[in-house]
């Protein structure tokens, strides 16, 4: 059980990375790596980089020889970074400073060529879910990934395979997503992609619901296929470890409180006025709310803890996408954590991790 995740610990340090090999079998366990410790997930599939057929972002294909450095230093002051590259992180202050979950789609629809895109785009996550579920941990957890521009330093990022959301022209899908007379819809993937390289032999996947699911994201109605019933159970346990293991990334997502009606389509600057647009607009654990479509202003992505979507980050965005069920990941995961973990969860709330720039230092006279 996920609630045990604190007693499950298993401390053992990961071994040096390889480089990197996709292979058709690959090893799967059921553990995350952070700062070298190892943390159980409750039973969903997790390959790491270090593992036979795991995916490593410390090589390039232009560079299969050169391991890439990682070095998470935001939101860390000059001294703290200076410590940090001299020292490492340790579990406990990387906890004080991490507290974001950033979801993403693919667009690529398979790990394996979500892995090859990011590559040759000098981008990586620190993780990657497949159709069928296998979670890849693409690097410890202690390392920034460059996935969501100012998210980056005090975020774990996630990218889920998916073709993604289309607005207006959505003939692109039709490529993968096949509808029998029963009603039933399958995945296909494209020739071009082989098997896809999936590591459950013979999958065949099924979005969750039948049908394309039209809504707005960003001022713009999208057309997307939900996730697969393996991705969205999968993603709930990663969410609930990850929640307990950093008590700062609150299990919630951006909500506006329902006393402030229902969220403009798009982002309107505090600036500009507004209720809706304050730190004080996004509800709490407690409180009634609805989900934000869009990216947060600046005052509260300031300020946000837990989970989010990468348009919540950025306005040029629309990951995850209108399919994503929000409220049966997030309210599954918050059902899988013990009372301790949610305990820590609440408290940790309303402190941030913030950069704090170093004082300089005073000018001579």
């Amino acid at each position: 059980m996920i609630g045990l995740i604190a007693a499950l610990t298993i401390r053992l340090q990961a071994q040096p990375a390889a480089a990197p090999t996709i292979k058709a079998k690959a090893h799967v366990g059921d553990v995350i790596v952070v700062c070298g410790e190892k943390f159980r997930t409750g039973g969903a599939p997790v390959v790491l980089w270090t593992d036979q057929g795991g995916y490593d972002f410390h090589y390039s294909s232009a560079q299969p020889s050169r391991k890439a450095s990682h070095v998470r230093m935001a939101p860390l002051t000059d001294e703290k970074i200076a410590e940090v590259r001299r020292d490492g992180w340790t579990p406990e202050f990387l906890r004080e400073n991490v507290d974001q979950f950033v979801l993403h789609y693919d667009v690529d629809g398979t790990s394996q060529q979500c892995f090859k895109t990011l590559v040759k785009r000098h981008l990586s996550v620190q993780f990657m879910l497949d159709l069928d579920g296998t979670i890849y941990q693409t690097m410890d957890l202690q390392e920034e990934a460059p996935h969501a521009t100012k998210a980056n330093g005090r975020s774990i990022g996630i990218e889920i395979a998916n073709p993604g959301a289309y607005s207006g022209n959505t003939a692109p899908l039709k490529e993968w997503y096949k509808t029998k007379p029963n009603g039933k819809t399958d995945i296909t993937i494209p020739e071009k992609f082989g098997d896809g390289w999936i590591r459950t032999p013979h999958f065949v996947g099924h979005p969750s619901r039948a049908e394309m699911i039209e809504a707005n994201v960003q001022g713009r109605v999208y057309g997307q296929y939900d996730f697969t019933p393996q991705q969205y159970d999968s993603l709930t346990k990663l969410m609930a470890t990850l929640c307990t293991v950093f008590p700062k990334i609150t299990i919630d997502y951006p909500r506006l409180k329902s006393s402030l009606g229902a969220p403009t389509p798009q982002l309107v600057k505090a600036s500009e006025g507004g209720p809706a647009a304050q730190v004080d607009a996004l509800a709490t654990l407690e409180e009634p709310g609805a989900l934000i479509p869009h990216a947060l202003t600046d005052e509260q992505y300031e300020v946000y803890q837990g989970v989010l979507g990468h348009y919540h980050v950025q306005t040029d965005k629309q990951d995850p996408g209108p399919a994503f069920q929000w409220d049966k990941v997030v309210g599954g995961a918050r059902k899988m954590m013990s009372k301790k973990a949610l305990a820590a969860n609440l408290a940790a709330r309303g402190k941030p991790a913030k950069f704090i720039p170093s004082v300089p230092a005073p000018k001579k006279p």
